[in-house]
C-alpha cells in the first residue's frame, strides 16, 4: 500500500467538522506513581464558528487540571494522558533546554515532525511553535531532506537528531523532520504543532526510527503495549489517555477482543461485515481491511457502503446526474442479467459502459468523488463505468434482502443522490438522531456497534443545533482494499490496545 492514502486522510481530517476547539491543559507527575507519566487536557464545545475556523485552543493555564489527574498506578507501566487526532494532542519538548510543542499522537503514521525555526517563507509555520536547533545542546545536524505529502500537498523539510521528552520519558538521539515548508493553508487552522507517529517503521519515511520504538529500546517499556481512551463526555475535564507500556482497567468494561495485525506497517486489522440496523451493506461480507488510526476524526470508507450510510442517516449528499441516468436506461437491463445469473463483474461492460479491458486487470470500484486513485492518477474508465459498478453492487446487495424490484430501484435512485461529499462534511437533521440506526462493524466474530450520537456531531450556535455525520468516503483498490480506516468516532467508544509485542489490537468498551 502506497503511503500516500494516510495524508490524504489527514487533509480531510483538517478540513472537516470534527476538527472543533479544545482547551488543554497539562498536569504534573505524582511521584507516588513510581514513574507513571500522565498528560491531562480539558476539552472545550463547539460552536459553528469554531467549526469553520478548525481551530484547537490551549488553555491559558497549563495547571488547571492537576486535582483530576488518575492516581491509579500499574507497576512497571509509563503513562501519558493526552488528546489524541485533530480533537487530541499532548505536549511534548525537543532539545536542551526543553523547547514545547503540541503534536498528535497518531497510529496512522510514523515519523516525529515539528516545525523548524527555517520555516520561514511559509505562512503556516508562524502559527505554530517552532524548534530551533541553535539553542539546544544536545542537537545533531543531520541535514537530510525530506517531503510528506498529503492529499492536496506536501510539507517539506530536512532531518535532525535531538533529545525529546514525552511526559517524564527522555528519549536519547531521537530523530525528526524540522518543517520548513508548510503547502497547505488548512494547517493554518490547526494549534497542535506537529505529529508523533506511532505506526510501524516499515512506514517511517526517511527510514527514521520511530519515537515508541526508542523507548522500547531505550529500556523505558516492560511491556510491548500502549493503548489508548478517548473521553467523549462533553463536560469532562479530562479528554483522554495514552499508555504506553500498559492498560488502565479504570477506563473499560468486560474483556477486550483480540484480532491479528494483517499487514505489518500500519496498525491494520481484518474486519468483517459492516450493518446498518442489522442489515447487511454487502461489500465486507467476506473480509475487508481496516486502519486503526488515531490520526484522523472520522471513519473513512469505500463510497459503496458510505453512501448506504447517508441514505440511512438522511445525510445531505452529492447529487450524480450520470448515476441516476444508468438507473433510468438501463436499470431494468441490470435487473434482468443480475436475476438471469450473468456474472455481475462483467455486466456493465456487456451493456456498454465499462470496457472489457478493466476486468483483465481488476474489478475494483473506483472513487466517485475524485475519480482518481490514491497515487493521483486518473482513473481511465468513465464515471458511467464507475457508477454502474455501484449500481450493480446496491442491486445485489437488495437482492439478497428479497425486496421488490421497484423498491430495489427507487431505492438505489435515492442513492445516486446521497454519494459522499468531496468536501467530506455531510449535514443532518438534527431532531432525526434519535430515529437513525445504529452502525455496526464486526471484528473478531464480534459485533462493535456505534449508537447515532456517538457517528454524529452537535455543534451548538446560539440556541439552534448543526449536526454532522462522521463518515467520509476512501476507496483503496485490491489488493490492499477494500479499505476501512477507523478514526476518532471509534476509538471514543472503544478503548484500544495496541499489542506491539503480540502484533495484534484489542477492543473493549470504553467506560
Amino acid at each position: 500500500m502506497g503511503y500516500n492514502f494516510k495524508y490524504v486522510l489527514v487533509f480531510i481530517s483538517l478540513m472537516c467538522v470534527w476538527c472543533g476547539r479544545l482547551r488543554f491543559s497539562m498536569a504534573s507527575t505524582d511521584s507516588s506513581d513510581g514513574g507513571l507519566v500522565r498528560f491531562n487536557l480539558r476539552k472545550r464545545n463547539l460552536d459553528r464558528h469554531s467549526l469553520s475556523a478548525a481551530r484547537i485552543k490551549k488553555a491559558s493555564n497549563a495547571g488547571d487540571l492537576g486535582s483530576d489527574v488518575n492516581t491509579d498506578s500499574t507497576p512497571n507501566v509509563v503513562y501519558l494522558k493526552n488528546y489524541l487526532d485533530s480533537q487530541y494532542f499532548g505536549e511534548i519538548s525537543i532539545g536542551s533546554p526543553p523547547q514545547y510543542f503540541n503534536v498528535v499522537f497518531d497510529t496512522g503514521s510514523s515519523n516525529l515532525w515539528v516545525p523548524s525555526s527555517k520555516c520561514i517563507f511559509s505562512i503556516p509555520c508562524y502559527f505554530h511553535s517552532k524548534y530551533k536547533s541553535r539553542i539546544s545542546s544536545t542537537y545533531t545536524e543531520i541535514g537530510t531532506s525530506c517531503k510528506i505529502p498529503y492529499g492536496h500537498g506536501s510539507i517539506y523539510g530536512f532531518f535532525s537528531q535531538d533529545v525529546v521528552k514525552v511526559g517524564d520519558i527522555i528519549i536519547k538521539d531521537q530523530v525528526f523532520a524540522e518543517i520548513t515548508k508548510e503547502g497547505s493553508l488548512a494547517l493554518l487552522a490547526l494549534h497542535y504543532d506537529g505529529i508523533l507517529g506511532l505506526g510501524f517503521k516499515d512506514i517511517s519515511i526517511g527510514e527514521v526510527t520511530p519515537v515508541w520504538y526508542n523507548m522500547i529500546d531505550q529500556g523505558y517499556i516492560y511491556q510491548n503495549v500502549f493503548s489508548l481512551w478517548l473521553n467523549k463526555d462533553p463536560v469532562a475535564e479530562i479528554g483522554g489517555e495514552i499508555v504506553f507500556g500498559g492498560i488502565n482497567s479504570r477506563h473499560f468494561r468486560g474483556e477486550h477482543t483480540y484480532v491479528p495485525i494483517s499487514q505489518k506497517g500500519y496498525w491494520q486489522i481484518d474486519v468483517g461485515d459492516v450493518l446498518l440496523a442489522n442489515r447487511s451493506t454487502g461489500l465486507c461480507e467476506g473480509s475487508c481491511a481496516a486502519i486503526v488510526d488515531s490520526g484522523i476524526s472520522s471513519i473513512a470508507g469505500p463510497t459503496t457502503v458510505v453512501t448506504q450510510i447517508n441514505h440511512a442517516i438522511g445525510a445531505q449528499g452529492y447529487v450524480s446526474l450520470e448515476c441516476k441516468s444508468i438507473i433510468h436506461n438501463y436499470g431494468d437491463k441490470i435487473w434482468d442479467a443480475l436475476i438471469s445469473g450473468l456474472n455481475p463483474e462483467i455486466l456493465c461492460a456487456n451493456i456498454g459502459l465499462c470496457s472489457h479491458d478493466k476486468y483483465q486487470k481488476d474489478n475494483v470500484i473506483e472513487t466517485v468523488v475524485h475519480d482518481e486513485n490514491l497515487d493521483g492518477s486518473t482513473s481511465k474508465e468513465s464515471p458511467f463505468c464507475t457508477f454502474c459498478d455501484m449500481i450493480v453492487f446496491w442491486i445485489q446487495v437488495q437482492l439478497k434482502q428479497s425486496n421488490l424490484k421497484e423498491k430495489i430501484l427507487k431505492y438505489v435512485d435515492e442513492l445516486c443522490e446521497k454519494l459522499p461529499s468531496p468536501e467530506g462534511q455531510v449535514f443532518v437533521d438534527c431532531n432525526s438522531i434519535a430515529a437513525m440506526p445504529h452502525i455496526s462493524f464486526t471484528i473478531g466474530n464480534r459485533s462493535f456497534p456505534l449508537s447515532p450520537q456517538q457517528y454524529v456531531l452537535r455543534v451548538e450556535e446560539g440556541s439552534s443545533s448543526v449536526c454532522y455525520g462522521g463518515f467520509v468516503a476512501l476507496d483503496v483498490p485490491p489488493p490492499q482494499g477494500p479499505l476501512w480506516v477507523l478514526g476518532d468516532i471509534f476509538l471514543g467508544k472503544y478503548h484500544t490496545v495496541f499489542d506491539f509485542g503480540n502484533q495484534s489490537i484489542g477492543f473493549a468498551e470504553a467506560a
